[in-house]
């Protein structure tokens, strides 16, 4: 019978597979890099990216709105089934989003922002006064904020920590109503892509 040699004793033992974060097997926990990253990074520079190129989304649909003789607002009013939100509402939903996701990891009360907007023109102005509350917020304003809970009324009295916050609840139902809006524009024949979504990326030189 053939052995294998015994492994030398100054050997560590062999790494188990990798599965990949999330897969089956990998077990609850969440591998972090040993550099934690500030949850400003993750926020501020890609709420105000992203909601600043829906106004990109809006110049499309009125170049698409005029080149076949209707009123642009239309679109604003579309949506994809008669029980989801309208245009207009999904990314006021998306702005909510983002207002309330920086206020709570930084223990602030977020400004109140009636939803009255009905046309597209309306809907920048709303996007502008998010993207100007946002950048009002600093890094150092974030220390802590991973730990920090945050929590709404109908989470019955229950919170998540910041970090926790932000990956499983924040950020999917930011993009949840972002992707909405921009499928509403490509059901209307709006000419947009992926890359009008994903927009710039931040390479290093």
């Amino acid at each position: 019978m053939q052995r294998h040699p015994a492994r030398p004793p100054d050997l560590p033992p062999p790494a188990p597979p990798d599965r990949g974060i999330g897969s089956i097997g990998a077990g609850p926990s969440v591998a972090v890099a040993s550099g934690a990253m500030n949850l400003y990074d993750a926020t501020v520079p890609v709420f105000t990216k992203l909601l600043s190129n829906i106004e990109t989304w809006i110049d499309k649909a009125a170049a698409h709105a005029e080149a076949r003789k209707f009123d642009v607002d239309v679109i604003a009013g579309a949506r994809l089934a008669p029980d989801q939100y309208p245009f207009v509402r999904q990314v006021q939903s998306a702005c909510d989003q983002a207002k309330f996701t920086v206020a709570k990891l930084t223990g602030k009360e977020p400004p109140s922002h009636p939803d009255t907007e009905k046309t597209m023109a309306e809907l920048r102005q709303r996007i502008h006064t998010v993207v100007a509350y946002l950048g009002s917020f600093k890094r150092e304003e974030f220390a802590g904020a991973e730990e920090r809970p945050c929590s709404h009324s109908w989470m019955g009295g229950k919170s998540l920590p910041g970090g926790d916050y932000l990956h499983h609840f924040a950020l999917p139902n930011f993009h949840f109503h972002l992707t909405t809006a921009y499928d509403i524009l490509r059901h209307n024949g709006v000419s947009v892509g992926k890359m009008d979504y994903i927009v710039d990326l931040p390479f290093r030189a």
